[in-house]
């Protein structure tokens, strides 16, 4: 029988989704700066590329060559090669790569992974850009919502997964006593993203550690993953 899911790249991480990523699937992450959003990413993408080619969409500049090498080893250069690292610095540029992206798939029928790492980063500048004209806030709304359809098709119809990193932003909210807020995080495309995402896992930071929350998925109850960053990628941590 076919495996259905693919490695994440940590055994603790893969344990944790009882086997790894749902092939047929968007599965998004998200969270603030800093709590491993990225290094989950390239994880996934070193795992991959041992046996097989990867897309990987950075729009962020997340992407480090050291961090790769850190996770792959000595023969990170080999692995490097059945990357394809796309860094678009527009929301024009990300749609052009997207092209790049279909006729990558269309040739290729190695690719196992596709990476898209800040799926809202330039839209939500070209969409600050476009505030004031409601046709091209429409246009940049309707380009972001055709992407995420391309991603969610090839993944049901290629049987390749996609893993989509996102930011956040927050609400303050008050307690039920007015005595002070407490932040709430909410995603950048909101509805959008949520509704072509199967799969949701959200990262917070609690103190020293990084948590991710199993927000959404098909098979599996919401349940929580405490874990750190170290050179080889993550390692689970105790409960708190």
């Amino acid at each position: 029988m076919e495996n259905l899911k693919v490695p994440t790249g940590s055994e603790d991480l893969n344990r944790w989704l009882s086997g790894g990523y749902d092939k047929d699937i968007i599965t998004t992450i998200y969270g603030p700066a800093g709590s491993g959003k990225t290094n989950i990413c390239m994880m996934a993408a070193v795992s991959q590329a041992k046996n097989s080619k990867v897309i990987f969409i950075d729009t962020e500049g997340g992407f480090s060559i050291d961090r790769f090498k850190q996770l792959a080893g000595e023969n990170y250069k080999e692995l490097l090669k059945n990357v394809l690292l796309l860094k678009p610095t527009s929301f024009d540029e990300q749609k052009k790569d997207f092209q790049t992206l279909l006729n990558q798939i269309k040739l290729n029928s190695k690719i196992s992974l596709i990476v898209v790492d800040g799926m809202t980063m330039l839209y939500r500048l070209e969409f600050a850009d476009s505030i004031k004209d409601e046709s091209k806030t429409f246009l940049t709304n309707k380009e972001l919502a055709r992407q995420l359809r391309i991603l969610a098709e090839i993944a049901r119809k290629k049987n390749i997964p996609v893993i989509m990193t996102n930011q956040v932003y927050y609400d303050f909210i008050k307690n039920q006593d007015f005595s002070q807020k407490e932040k709430n995080a909410n995603m950048v495309g909101g509805d959008l993203l949520k509704y072509w995402s199967k799969c949701l896992v959200e990262l917070k930071f609690f103190g020293q550690k990084r948590v991710a929350i199993l927000k959404k998925h098909r098979s599996l109850p919401e349940k929580e993953f405490a874990f750190t960053l170290v050179d080889s990628g993550i390692r689970k941590k105790g409960l708190f």
